[in-house]
């Protein structure tokens, strides 16, 4: 819980209404001591806050333990383990409605039973499951036949009701209501976000009430409080609260905010499915008055700087899946279960028994660590409890694979397997060859020296590479793409499969494909010495990069080797040698190994001309740790973990993909203005970056964040080579990556103005996705507009609103698929961790806080919060801040010498150890005693 000082003060009016909801300790840990604070001020006006760490008394342990079982008792609807809520009742209402006569409920269009059903409803994998009822048949909630009030009578209203969507219509067009995604503080529930239009702070939305029953993720609808019930912010980064950086990068993709680009509405929509049209086919280019934001960064006449605050009052879009994985609990005579789920951000669920294992009500302790998948079906107005149904048991906390699959339902990841419609639609006589016909349509680059460079592992080869040398001194080189579009067949049930699924899910032990294996590991896939048909662009090119001409058409190849990143890595490093066949894969004996070696190495040549000059153009690149595991081969658990290396194979192969993609945008976006599916990366958050620049310049770091180039040129030129430099580099590209927004797809028509196309961190002007048809649906979107243009394609009947809503559901998708992917390698760094710990490391301080500080472990690439109170051997720690730079002074207890003290700020090296706590594949992170006073270099 932040200090009385730094805390960020509300309303009394809001504050009030807000206490009655949840405790607001961000940091505290269950069973540790709070410990006695106290804050001073230098002479400097700094603000010192000092806590004492003091161990509890006999008896104070089971009072401290009763308190908390009697606030855990009376808790309602969310985070037992952060806090608790109750009905606010009067609160919810203004003094002008006390006095009205009770009115009727008003409809709530926004919540239709029916939509609920929709966003709901299962898919396909979701049919499998063994279960005695289908969600979707959920229409009314069991609440209203008595089971959820206690003989009380009618419940008192906790949420306000959501406005019509005429008021949503008009509320937009005057500029009274505001349009975002909405973000929750994953580290502090109680703490939401959305975009601000203006490029300021965040609005900032406090508790559940202003949530108003909306979900992270969720496209929401927000109205903007009275000046006086702003926030007053006593540090920047107050109003982004502490460890929302990542829901922030998570969510941006889908968010479609800029100054000019808040949603209008033109006309009056009737309903909620119209509203939600309209809202995603309108125009990104209006620029309204914007009534609510004519004073970005307001301020009172203390000079205190206020962030507004805000309440939802319409739910557009619910993006996220209402699925949870969690945990069941006994509610004594009550003909339902409480479900608690993981990610406290997700309310408490009440569940009908008849959902439950049938023995559950008798033997609840046997399901003490079995993990449930629950959906949301229903959350009325007038309970901080929402209401689902289980839709599957997991298995046990703790294992792998139902952790993992807990992930993937959560994240609405489909893993089911294809259905007979969809393998309908795949070639039928096997093994498959093409036919001679089509062979004949296409340029033959068959006997060309074509090979692939992926990793050792990869079974889906979208992308090959071609160099040969010319008479002129020059080289053709060729980019050769897998044809998807040949095999998925615009609006058949493969291609509708492949639209839902959007991308391949890639997780540590396994791949969800976008196709099926027949197409992503066989038949599109670029498997050597096998006949393949592709997507080709060939440019004529100078040695130092400068393309002379350009290419593109539908091709055939045979690869003539499968390189690995290590094989094409040891012809880089190895020039002059002659590399054996036992050294390599098959490879085609119409192509020698030297032929191969020699174009790798041409390859190689280019692609650093390419790169040094994209970088000097003003590209940048942010490079963060990535953790990779080595598996067992049978039981798919974790043998080992490293940190991945980025290395000149890999670049070769990304120059190339680069430059194939930036030649596809340009010449779709040319022949399709309206329609072109193009991606964009906007620029960062001018607010962040100006903190951000404020902190270096405060720590006496030379960086320039002015633009893309100069960042890039900075980050490589302050810091040396030595492993302090690097470990530094590391948190500072961090930090540098914290205001940046995500990239997105987008429809060309739809935004109006060019120069949001822009790529900010390519700084390029066009720029889209080409090269990964069989993981990526946006790129087979891409195949169909460059085959319509070439002529060698069918023309395209997707309209410019069906692109768009394609572009946001290909955005929805790969964020999910990103988050995925991280909490999976999470859950295997968890069990190695468990298996093979405690592990010591060197770690790097990437954030200081007022009771606790952020670390990057050097060894594996991961970040780790250390809280204070919970450092054993510590007596006391107090909390400085001189501007910019917040510090901790840590004092440890020592018998021997007088007590030593440790400063903790940005970059401190300090050594930290793993070990397995006791929940389920967790882990804590425990800094080890120093010995020296300023462990700061």
């Amino acid at each position: 819980m932040k200090n009385k000082v730094e805390e960020s003060y509300l309303s009394p009016r809001m504050a009030k209404l807000n206490s009655r909801f949840a405790s607001q300790d961000s940091e505290g840990r269950r069973g540790v001591p709070a410990g006695d604070a106290t804050t001073s001020m230098t002479r400097e006006g700094d603000v010192v806050v000092s806590c004492e760490l003091t161990s509890p008394t006999p008896g104070d342990s089971h009072k401290r333990d009763g308190q908390q079982r009697k606030k855990k008792d009376s808790s309602k609807g969310f985070a037992p383990s952060e806090g608790h809520a109750k009905s606010p009742n009067k609160a919810c209402k203004s003094e002008q409605e006390k006095e009205k006569p009770k009115k009727p409920k008003k409809k709530n269009p926004a919540q239709h039973d029916e939509d609920t059903r929709s966003k709901l409803k299962a898919p396909q994998w979701k049919d499998k499951m063994q279960q005695k009822k289908n969600i979707s048949e959920t229409t009314s909630s069991f609440a209203d036949k008595g089971k959820n009030r206690g003989g009380r009578g009618s419940k008192k209203q906790v949420f306000e009701l959501y406005m019509t969507s005429e008021e949503v219509s008009h509320g937009l067009k005057r500029g009274e209501l505001l349009q975002g995604q909405l973000r929750i503080n994953p580290k502090k529930y109680q703490e939401a976000f959305i975009p601000s239009p203006d490029d300021s702070w965040d609005i900032f939305l406090d508790g559940i009430v202003a949530r108003n029953r909306a979900l992270n993720g969720d496209i929401v609808v927000v109205q903007v409080l009275p000046r006086d019930q702003w926030k007053v912010v006593r540090s920047d980064s107050d109003c982004e609260g502490p460890g929302e950086i990542e829901s922030r990068r998570e969510d941006a993709a889908q968010t479609k905010v800029n100054k000019t680009q808040q949603s209008v509405l033109e006309d009056q929509c009737g309903s909620h499915n119209d509203l939600l049209r309209k809202i995603q086919n309108v125009s990104l280019n209006a620029t309204e008055t914007e009534k609510l934001l004519e004073d970005p960064s307001p301020t009172q006449s203390n000079g205190e700087k206020l962030q507004k605050t805000a309440k939802v009052v319409y739910i557009v879009e619910r993006k996220h899946s209402r699925a949870a994985t969690g945990f069941l609990k006994v509610l004594p005579d009550k003909p339902f279960a409480m479900f608690s789920p993981v990610d406290h951000r997700i309310p408490r669920i009440n569940v009908p028994l008849s959902d439950c294992p049938h023995d559950f009500s008798f033997r609840p302790g046997d399901y003490v660590n079995t993990l449930f998948i629950c959906y949301i079906t229903n959350w009325s107005d007038d309970s901080t409890f929402a209401e689902g149904r289980l839709a599957k048991t997991l298995g046990q906390a703790g294992e792998i694979e139902p952790e993992t699959e807990g992930i993937l339902m959560e994240y609405d990841v489909d893993f089911s397997e294809f259905s007979q419609e969809v393998l309908d639609c795949l070639p039928k006589n096997l093994p498959w060859k093409i036919p001679p016909e089509e062979i004949r349509k296409r340029r033959d680059l068959r006997k060309e020296c074509i090979f692939t460079i992926d990793p050792a592992t990869a079974r889906d080869l979208d992308d090959a590479l071609s160099c040969k040398r010319l008479p002129d001194g020059n080289f053709e080189v060729g980019v050769h793409i897998a044809d998807v579009s040949y095999f998925v067949e615009e609006g058949n049930a493969l291609d509708d499969i492949a639209s839902q699924r959007a991308t391949s899910v890639y997780l540590v032990q396994k791949v969800i494909p976008m196709l099926p294996g027949l197409l992503c590991e066989e038949l599109c896939s670029l498997n050597p010495l096998t006949d393949r048909l592709t997507f080709s662009v060939i440019w004529k090119i100078t040695p130092e990069g400068k393309i002379l001409s350009e290419w593109f058409g539908r091709s055939v190849i045979s690869s003539c080797v499968k390189l690995s990143y290590d094989h094409a890595q040891c012809m880089i490093e190895a020039p002059d040698k002659m590399f054996s066949a036992a050294e390599l894969p098959p490879v085609d004996p119409l192509h020698p190994i030297d032929e191969i070696h020699r174009a790798v190495l041409d390859l190689h040549s280019i692609a650093k001309n390419l790169r040094a000059q994209r970088f000097t153009d003003g590209a940048l690149r942010l490079d963060q740790m990535k953790l990779a595991f080595t598996l067992d081969r049978e039981t798919m658990m974790p043998q080992g973990c490293y940190v991945y290396q980025y290395r000149d194979s890999n670049k070769l192969v990304e120059e190339f993909m680069l430059l194939a993609n930036m030649a596809t945008a340009h010449h779709i976006y040319g022949k399709f203005p309206e329609l072109a599916l193009l991606r964009r990366h906007p620029s960062p958050k001018a607010k962040m970056v100006d903190e951000l620049q404020e902190l270096c310049d405060q720590l006496g770091i030379n960086i320039d964040l002015s633009s893309a180039g100069a960042l890039n040129k900075s980050l490589n030129t302050t810091f040396g080579d030595d492993e302090y430099s690097s470990a530094r580099k590391e948190v500072l590209t961090h930090l540098c990556s914290r205001p940046m927004q995500m990239a997105m797809y987008f429809c060309a028509g739809v935004l109006k103005n060019k120069q949001f196309f822009t790529h900010y961190a390519l700084n390029v002007p066009l720029y889209t996705h080409f090269t990964s048809p069989i993981r990526r649906y946006a790129d087979i979107i891409v195949h169909r507009l460059l085959a319509s243009s070439l002529k060698c394609g069918p023309h395209i009947s997707l309209s410019m609103a069906e692109v768009e809503m394609q572009a946001s559901r290909c955005n929805d998708k790969k964020t999910a698929s990103k988050r995925v992917q991280e909490l999976s390698s999470e859950l295997f760094f968890g069990v190695f961790v468990k298996e093979c710990g405690p592990l010591d490391s060197e770690a790097i301080v990437m954030g200081v806080l007022d009771q606790s500080f952020d670390v990057l472990v050097l060894r594996y690439g991961v970040q780790k919060r250390i809280y204070c109170k919970s450092i054993e051997g510590l007596r006391t720690f107090s909390h400085r801040k001189v501007g910019k730079k917040s510090e901790l002074t840590l004092v440890w207890k020592s018998e021997d010498s007088g007590d030593v003290e440790q400063i903790i700020s940005l970059f401190t090296l300090v050594q930290v150890q793993l070990k397995a706590d006791g929940a389920p594949l967790k882990y804590s992170t425990v800094l080890k005693r120093s010995d020296v006073d300023d462990m700061e270099f």
